[in-house]
């Protein structure tokens, strides 16, 4: 991009091409949106939640960017490194809408999610391309917001709204669901109360809101009936779920319990819990509900109770290996995955060597790890204790060693087992077929194509450095549907 164009950009030349739609209109049908989607599977949801709405508005979705009438980033702000990302993603749709405005096309950008929430009107300074920033609880309004921006030059909606998103979304058609696949995100809670110290999510999200038991039932149901074999449950804080149901607020173990209950269902997982939150009744589920998968994302962050006390954590490093125990006891064959960050404001050798022994006491199947990444308003980024980033660095590579090398451990041990395998795709190679493990554990074997929505028993015979690979061990013990089959006959 030459300083030329900036100066176009922001003197308004461009327009007389198509820069803004109020210059050049969009057909009425026959529009084509491009969703990129960064972040936490939430987004993945919201980024289709957002797709399904503007289906009814005449938009049909495109893999090709360079295609698209209406481009959305649904961002992550998470870390500092996602949200610049999605600057320079900017850059270069800002290329392309000038690259299509010469030859008479008009292109909207619509920024949503966590970013547009935090930095809101403060995008346009930085990127003057974009034509509508909208929060995370606001998409619901984006036919009336992009309908604005035929006449208002910068359109920007980041409130709270009074109304619940999810009563204004429409429901995907069945053969949309089918095309996304036999498992499916549903976002069940939103907002979080914690205010860990290092988190923008209470100030991006909200307060902890979580929706009605039966609203919730009668999405998967509808997934169910359209192909879906497997769901998972979502929330920034999904554990504190307290939905309304007829007798009183229902925790996640009666949701849990409701949605196994759903002819179709055969898989059940959910994502992110706080320690704090993993109740009784939730460990009893995972005892006694054979389709809540035995597979747990239990972040811990660290293994140091003066770091976990400044990140406001309120829980230790012995409650949260206690409590490791305690849900092993009640599902022996449970795996565990974890989030840590390294380099918090004030952390010692001493510090990270906590984190290290609690990684090697509990052990891990999988993990995300991070370095810290001071966000602005956060009570974290104010702290005068930084960590320079060559420590930061360091530290993060010996601990992302150890939990790789737990990680590799724990595939290695799948080697010779049998494990039911939900058949997702088509795999990597002509005659291969590729599912998930019970654990999550990508397999990838040889099969028909038809055995696509299928529970399968596979035989593991070797693991790679991100799959495993097996041979099929016996016939299916629970066929997929009609409708995942005539899916998958169509795509042939």
């Amino acid at each position: 991009m030459s300083q030329l164009d900036d100066l176009k950009l922001e003197s308004g030349e461009a327009r007389a091409s198509g820069e803004h739609p109020d210059e050049t209109a969009l057909p009425a049908h026959g529009r084509k949106l491009f969703v990129q989607s960064f972040g936490c599977q939430m987004n993945v949801y919201d980024a289709q939640r957002m797709t399904d709405l503007l289906s009814r508005q005449g938009y049909a979705e495109t893999a090709e960017v360079e295609d698209a009438d209406l481009v959305i980033l649904n961002t992550c702000h998470i870390r500092e490194r996602a949200a610049e990302k999605i600057f320079s993603e900017l850059g270069r749709l800002r290329a392309l809408k000038l690259e299509r405005a010469g030859a008479g096309l008009a292109t909207r950008i619509v920024v949503a999610g966590c970013v547009a929430q935090a930095e809101g009107a403060e995008i346009y300074r930085r990127q003057s391309a974009v034509d509508v920033v909208v929060g995370p609880q606001s998409y619901h309004r984006l036919p009336e917001l992009l309908r604005r921006a035929e006449t208002e030059k910068r359109v920007v909606d980041t409130d709270f709204p009074a109304e619940d998103k999810f009563d204004f979304l429409a429901a995907p058609e069945p053969q949309q669901t089918r095309k996304r696949g036999v498992s499916a995100f549903v976002t069940v809670q939103e907002g979080c109360d914690k205010f860990c110290t290092f988190c923008v999510v209470p100030y991006t999200r909200g307060a902890e809101n979580s929706r009605p038991l039966e609203a919730v039932v009668n999405e998967v149901a509808a997934l169910a009936a359209a192909g879906v074999r497997e769901v998972t449950l979502l929330g920034q804080n999904v554990n504190a779920y307290h939905g309304e149901a007829r007798q009183g607020a229902a925790s996640l173990a009666q949701l849990c319990r409701d949605i196994a209950g759903l002819p179709g269902i055969a898989r059940i997982r959910y994502t992110t819990s706080h320690p704090n939150d993993m109740d009784a009744g939730l460990i009893e589920a995972h005892r006694s509900e054979p389709k809540l998968m035995p597979f747990l994302h239990l972040p811990v962050q660290s293994g140091s109770d003066a770091v976990l006390a400044a990140m406001n954590r309120k829980h230790t490093s012995a409650d949260y290996i206690s409590l490791c125990e305690r849900i092993r006891e009640a599902r022996p064959d449970i795996a565990l995955s974890s989030d840590f960050i390294v380099g918090f404001p004030g952390e010692t050798d001493a510090d990270f060597a906590a984190t290290l022994r609690l990684i090697e006491t509990v052990s891990f199947a999988s993990a995300f790890s991070f370095k810290y990444s001071p966000r602005p308003g956060t009570p974290g980024a104010d702290r005068s204790d930084q960590i320079e980033e060559g420590v930061k660095v360091e530290r993060l590579a010996r601990l992302q060693a150890l939990l790789e090398s737990q990680r590799q451990a724990f595939n290695r041990s799948m080697v010779g087992r049998k494990l039911d395998v939900l058949i997702e795709k088509r795999g990597r190679h002509p005659g291969q077929i590729a599912g998930k493990t019970s654990y999550l554990q990508p397999v990838q074997l040889d099969g028909a194509e038809n055995l696509i929505g299928a529970i399968v028993t596979v035989e593991i015979v070797a693991t790679g450095s991100n799959s495993l690979f097996g041979r099929l061990a016996s016939e299916p013990g629970s066929r997929p549907p009609a409708a995942i089959q005539e899916s998958v006959r169509g795509s042939v």
